[in-house]
């Protein structure tokens, strides 16, 4: 017989999930007259069973999943959630429309006519000004009664000073619309002149990328701005970034935003017939380079600190299940195309197909962002010695900027591909790749080894010795890099300056 005070099992039912007071620990019954809600050990293998149904189901679904891009494996799920502390949970993306077609130029006088501009600013370069894309534009202009002032100073691979030229000429002009015919330099010019005259008491400073800039937020209105590409690289006509040499310091930086991405970008493939040799190759790299950066950059989770506002959140925010679409679809094409449109200026298809990868890749990155291949190119640019490209025809020495990026590529991706090394191995077997019996640990070899053997086979020059640069250059190289914190810390893996040391001299040779 129990005591009066003794403590008998409680009768009343217990809460879901919760043991009644007779319940101990190990028991298998509830020893109270109730049985309570405490799940018995053959519901918790039940329960466990249908979890591993769940997950295996789900592992099903993701192996038979489209590997189309539109609706491929990796890309298509739904995002992880955020990793603790100040790190962003959001992404966001912003691109310019698009127009694609052979001749489309000539619709762009009908686009400023109902736009309803009537003093437009056309922007080009010398040597594109004689040539058939130029002179398309000009046709359609002239067709549908558009004014315009041409303005054909821009310098390849401008500088912060041909920037200030051409913000003056846009000053004075008070144009209410933009064409930027050219490359990215051209297109890169024509988004500061716009975005300056559009706020004309803005020291030049004020939107540069810190840490060398202010950074501001651009909250002003700006005009609209047509871009005509002619190359097929940067993918300039859909970001809201624009690149320059800030020769104080022999470093490049930029202006990124999204306010001043053009308000269309009209993808002629037609201008891409009379391009060099060299300058499609050299245009393709940074294609390539842009597709295997974006893809492989941090992810925009693990990207701090969260901005406090949303105007704050950067253009480049880190991969992202949309970006890495464009960037996986732009790395195939130019698996497919590159060497072709290279290698035969006749062959349309190529060169089509090329001029719409530089487009899809600058959606992928122009939101994802790039990491340390284009970092590093920056001092690879600002402090060239005597080399001067074959193909270019400038007055100064000038290193590509595809050329400058896919120099350091080999070595890079060997570095970061200790992170998401199945993203750098899917990127090597796009590249071409066998890797039916590849180690998940030699992602990275694997895939530094594919780019040097493509770069080889288009006669690349061989890494930064082959350009004028030697160890000696190291150390300057390095502090020019430090600065570009902007896209350096979209790397995957973080990186200290003797990292830094390291990779450009694995970079001085390349086969």
């Amino acid at each position: 017989m129990l005591d009066a005070g003794a403590s008998r099992p409680s009768r009343a039912s217990p809460r879901l999930g919760q043991p009644c007071a007779g319940c101990g620990p190990g028991q298998r019954r509830c020893p109270g007259r109730r049985r309570c809600r405490r799940p018995g050990r053959a519901q918790i293998r039940a329960m466990a069973a249908g979890r591993a149904r769940v997950s295996r189901l789900l592992r099903q679904l993701q192996r038979a999943a489209c590997r189309c891009p539109s609706h491929g494996h990796t890309y298509s799920q739904v995002p992880e959630r955020p990793t603790p502390g100040n790190t962003d949970y959001a992404f966001e993306m912003a691109i310019s429309n698009i127009r694609y077609g052979e001749g489309v130029t000539k619709e762009i006088g009908m686009d400023l006519q109902n736009l309803g501009a009537r003093r437009v600013c056309l922007m080009t370069d010398k040597n594109l000004s004689k040539l058939p894309p130029v002179n398309a534009v000009l046709n359609s202009l002239a067709k549908y009664g558009i004014n315009f002032q041409i303005y054909d100073n821009v310098r390849v691979e401008p500088t912060d000073q041909s920037f200030l030229d051409a913000i003056q000429f846009a000053k004075k002009g008070e144009f209410d619309a933009y064409v930027a015919v050219g490359g990215g330099s051209v297109i890169d010019t024509c988004k500061a002149a716009n975005l300056y005259a559009a706020s004309p008491s803005s020291e030049f400073l004020d939107y540069v990328n810190a840490p060398i800039g202010k950074g501001k937020p651009v909250t002003v209105p700006l005009k609209p701005l047509i871009a005509v590409p002619t190359t097929s690289g940067t993918g300039s006509e859909t970001t809201g970034v624009a690149i320059f040499d800030f020769k104080e310091l022999k470093v490049k930086t930029g202006i990124a935003s999204r306010a001043i991405k053009p308000t269309l970008g009209i993808i002629d493939p037609l201008h891409t017939l009379s391009m060099p040799e060299r300058i499609v190759a050299n245009s393709g790299f940074d294609v390539l380079c842009h597709a295997l950066e974006s893809y492989t950059a941090l992810p925009y989770n693990q990207r701090g600190p969260c901005p406090s506002n949303p105007i704050h959140r950067p253009a480049y925010q880190g991969s992202n299940p949309v970006s890495d679409v464009w960037a996986l679809h732009a790395l195939r094409i130019v698996a497919k195309y590159l060497k072709r449109a290279i290698r035969n200026p006749e062959d349309r298809e190529a060169r089509a197909n090329m001029h719409l990868a530089s487009a899809f890749a600058g959606i992928g990155f122009g939101n994802a962002g790039v990491h340390l291949c284009h970092g590093m190119s920056y001092p690879i640019s600002g402090l060239v010695k005597t080399y001067k490209p074959k193909d270019y025809n400038v007055d100064h020495s000038l290193v590509p900027h595809g050329l400058s990026v896919v120099l350091t590529s080999p070595a890079v991706f060997a570095f970061t591909a200790q992170i998401h090394p199945e993203r750098h191995l899917e990127a090597a077997e796009i590249l071409g790749a066998d890797i039916r019996t590849a180690r998940i640990k030699d992602a990275g070899l694997i895939l530094a080894d594919t780019l040097r053997k493509f770069l080889f086979d288009l006669n690349v020059d061989d890494g930064l010795a082959a350009i004028g640069y030697s160890k000696a250059d190291i150390p300057a190289l390095v502090k020019g890099t430090l600065p570009q914190e902007r896209v350096t810390k979209l790397s995957p893996r973080p990186q200290t300056e003797e990292d830094l040391s390291a990779l450009f001299e694995a970079s001085m040779k390349l086969y």
